[in-house]
């Protein structure tokens, strides 16, 4: 799990004026809009008495906490201690309050205390303001660690034996060689024509063509720190998968999934669309929840690879570039040192930018793993 990065915490829809809570990364945040609109996103946790924002309300722009009604303003800084109405505020009375941004249909959070001008940027997906697409969205949740559900939605090989029903062919296995475009500093795709199922497989392909069948085009790759792209050329038009694969912990993930195509647009298929993506989740999760390690091993040659893997390995590649800058929360080490009896929270980039604030914050950060001296 990875810090410094714009995480997609939730869909935008479901972010109204009433709190809610959610949990990513090991953490709890607080999502909620102010009256003008605005979605913002903070730690779930008073300073006070470790009580949950996110069971609060709001008092105009406030979020208020339900344990002693201390009240927050969406810079995370308390304005309001009911107990003391006469006495100031103390600058310590503060929570950590993450940069927001809503955009394709989500409320992005920056998780990390980078300064603006050196934080990685958001993917650019043009296909989301693209009028011509028919969107359908949902959540699938499974009990693995996120990379391996991330990985699993970009492999190309594992598409004739795991769907091959749907797409690829088990008789015809075979991936040819491709490129990798890399889309610096957060991502990276590539493109492989697939061959279709046999013309006697029952499913989608069936009712396409009696007779040959042209290969799949499809393209495939990944942006920093969770999404997946899965772009599939289909004779009838374009169908797009965009999978947000969400760490609760290390034993849950939720995929926040939106796909967009740009055939049967009526409402009318939807369902079958969703139906669709849901299955093709369910054929892999027994498939990724038997996989070992659970967990992504650092090392990239602690599994073999072969070049049908490439574009898992271009995401192994950066995934450890970012590790070796210090950026991956050390998850063992909380539990190790902090347990049950100390809160640790994801820094957020007032920590840094405002000198006077330094000492002003009672909760400790997250440990990170040590990065990586440049000559080792």
């Amino acid at each position: 799990m990875l810090k410094n990065f714009w995480w997609p915490l939730e869909f935008s829809h479901v972010v109204q004026n009433k709190p809610i809570r959610v949990t990513a990364l090991e953490q709890e945040f607080v999502l909620y809009r102010t009256p003008d609109g605005v979605a913002h996103v903070l730690s779930d946790l008073c300073v006070h008495r470790g009580g949950a924002l996110s069971d609060g309300w709001m008092q105009g722009d406030c979020i208020v906490c339900p344990y002693h009604g201390w009240e927050y303003k969406a810079d995370g800084s308390c304005v309001k201690i009911p107990a003391h109405p006469d006495l100031p505020v103390p600058k310590k009375a503060r929570v950590d309050s993450y940069p927001t941004v809503e955009k394709y249909g989500y409320i992005w959070a920056f998780l990390g205390d980078l300064p603006e001008a050196e934080r990685p940027p958001l993917p650019e997906l043009p296909y989301f303001d693209d009028p011509n697409f028919k969107v359908v969205r949902g959540n699938f949740e499974w009990p693995v660690y996120y990379e391996r559900a991330l990985e699993n939605s970009m492999d190309a090989a594992h598409a004739p034996f795991v769907h091959g029903g749907a797409f690829g062919n088990r008789e015809e296995p075979d991936i040819p060689d491709y490129d990798i475009e890399e889309h610096p500093p957060i991502g990276a795709t590539m493109t492989v024509t697939l061959k279709p199922p046999k013309k006697n497989m029952k499913g989608f392909w069936n009712r396409l063509y009696k007779e040959d069948r042209p290969g799949v085009k499809t393209r495939a790759g990944f942006w920093m720190p969770c999404m997946t792209l899965l772009e599939v050329n289909l004779p009838m038009g374009q169908m797009i998968l965009f999978n947000f694969h969400i760490p609760v912990n290390e034993y849950k993930t939720i995929t926040k999934w939106t796909q967009l195509r740009t055939f049967f647009k009526g409402n009318w298929a939807d369902g079958d669309a969703l139906k669709r993506v849901l299955k093709i989740f369910n054929q892999d999760y027994p498939i990724v929840l038997a996989q070992r390690p659970e967990l992504l091993p650092y090392d990239i040659g602690a599994e073999l690879s072969v070049k049908s893997d490439g574009i898992q390995i271009a995401y192994r590649k950066m995934r450890k570039k970012y590790i070796d800058m210090g950026w991956q929360i050390d998850v063992h080490r909380i539990k190790k040192e902090f347990g049950r009896q100390h809160a640790v929270v994801i820094p957020s980039p007032a920590r840094k930018e405002v000198p006077e604030l330094a000492k002003a914050w009672v909760l400790k950060e997250v440990p990170t793993v040590e990065a990586k001296k440049s000559d080792e």
